[in-house]
């Protein structure tokens, strides 16, 4: 078969022009779909336990709001916090008008264990405060007079049964 020079060349054309239609479009439907492995964690999860178990720091997750106009206490007191082996929860600024001299856990059940821990961490200055905060875990507001964590206790035991957010297990 004697094919033309032109003749050749219309075809290596249409051919070169249908792959570029297949890629072009395959592609787009690549580019439009999800990432086959985006998922979202939660930084923690509800536990129940019941009577007679123990909490202690690897249970807990904990979300630090820093009151004060010091620039990153909150970041500070959070890894200070993780070095304990709590769970890290959020970050943050209290809310506008919030005025926490020294320490404050806010919840709504004080005898909660994890909140009886994480506050003997805070030292015998810090308070527990009966308000709503939708963050995760105990959450810890600290002041401008905080400084640092203490030695607190290495467990609380359950008295009665109860719900905590504990940071995922790997």
């Amino acid at each position: 078969m004697n094919l033309s020079l032109h003749v050749k060349t219309l075809i290596t054309l249409a051919i070169l022009a249908a792959l570029l239609f297949i890629g072009v479009t395959w592609g787009w439907a690549a580019l439009r779909t999800p990432f086959p492995h985006s998922t979202t964690t939660k930084t923690c999860y509800p536990t129940t336990l019941k009577p007679g178990d123990r909490v202690s720091p690897p249970k807990v997750t904990v979300t630090v709001l820093n009151a004060s106009d010091r620039a990153g206490l909150a970041e500070r007191t959070i890894s200070d916090f993780e070095d304990q082996g709590f769970g890290p929860g959020s970050v943050g600024n209290a809310p506008k008008g919030t005025v926490v001299h020294y320490a404050q856990i806010w919840a709504h059940n004080r005898q909660n264990p994890a909140v009886q821990l994480v506050a003997s961490r805070l030292g015998p200055h810090a308070a527990i405060v009966a308000k709503k905060y939708s963050g995760p875990g105990v959450v810890v507001v600290v002041g401008a007079q905080f400084q640092q964590l203490v030695e607190g206790k290495q467990s609380t035991r359950v008295t009665k049964a109860v719900t905590i957010c504990s940071p995922p297990t790997d």
